[in-house]
């Protein structure tokens, strides 16, 4: 059966294939189509969480402290019809619009104990919020899950020696808990990093870019985006979309040791995936 597509993602398939029949088949032309579509896929991947780091920035850069409406409010607003206008140029399907609102549900509740035990905080203004959380900040969590959803569909991923989805499914309730509980009792974070590693140290990612397909490890893959994910976090905390305690005296980077924090959260990103797609061998069907 035909994967699901957007007419974005249908556009970038037809184009790659324009680019090769017109012209004599070379390997230089060939890996230069296949880095084309891999820029421009990972671009339509990110599209959601980049159109919201723009919407921060602006907020920030162009938007008048003593505005009547918060700040935070119309970034919540701004999000909204984000989500609304993707969905509804069905730029984004409805399966994936499934996966963002239980991001939306996972992230908030852990946003809503965070900033209670003093974690990050955000600016006070403002009456979209949940106690100390902005609403917005939930769309922060499910631009991750966008991302994940879309990546998986985009470049048709399959995962050699992926582990039993009752194994990951454990090792992601553990993280999240200890999300929690590190703050009452020992943090186990490194203790969870050493199983993940033990779990997916053998699965293999194969990606499949144009017409090449290319294989990666999954751990490699999983501290990339996770690198990725810290970068635009130095980005939404320099545009003061919300602060760590080390940053109310000043904008400073974001803590390396946060890296940690985000490859942890990406296990549980890609478990929460991977049960609406379920992980394929390398030659299985694509899923419809």
């Amino acid at each position: 059966m035909e994967r699901e597509f957007t007419a974005v993602e249908r556009w970038i398939d037809e184009r790659a294939h324009r680019l090769l029949d017109r012209s004599s088949p070379s390997r230089l032309r060939a890996a230069s189509v296949e880095f084309a579509v891999f820029v421009l896929k990972q671009g339509w991947a990110c599209a959601f969480g980049g159109a919201l780091l723009v919407l921060i920035v602006l907020a920030r850069v162009a938007y008048p402290d003593d505005a009547a409406v918060a700040r935070n409010d119309v970034l919540t607003v701004a999000a909204v019809i984000l989500q609304v206008v993707m969905l509804a140029a069905r730029l984004e399907t409805l399966r994936e619009l499934r996966v963002v609102l239980l991001f939306h549900v996972v992230g908030t509740v852990m946003e809503l104990f965070k900033t209670d035990v003093g974690s990050w905080s955000y600016e006070g203004e403002g009456v979209l919020r949940i106690a100390a959380v902005p609403l917005f900040s939930g769309f922060v969590y499910a631009a991750v899950g966008s991302y994940m959803v879309r990546v998986v569909r985009l470049f048709d991923l399959r995962f050699a020696h992926w582990p039993p989805r009752w194994m990951t499914a454990i090792v992601a309730a553990a993280i999240y808990l200890n999300f929690f509980t590190h703050h009452y009792w020992r943090d186990a974070r490194w203790v969870l990093v050493a199983v993940v590693a033990l779990l997916w140290f053998r699965a293999v990612m194969h990606v499949r870019v144009f017409r090449a397909r290319v294989r990666m490890p999954v751990l490699l893959s999983f501290a990339l985006v996770a690198s990725f994910i810290w970068i635009a976090e130095n980005i939404g905390t320099w545009a003061g979309a919300w602060a760590y305690p080390d940053q109310l005296d000043g904008r400073q980077p974001v803590s390396p040791s946060k890296l940690v924090s985000w490859f942890l959260l990406m296990i549980i990103s890609v478990v929460l995936v991977t049960w609406v797609y379920r992980p394929r061998p390398p030659g299985a069907p694509p899923e419809s």
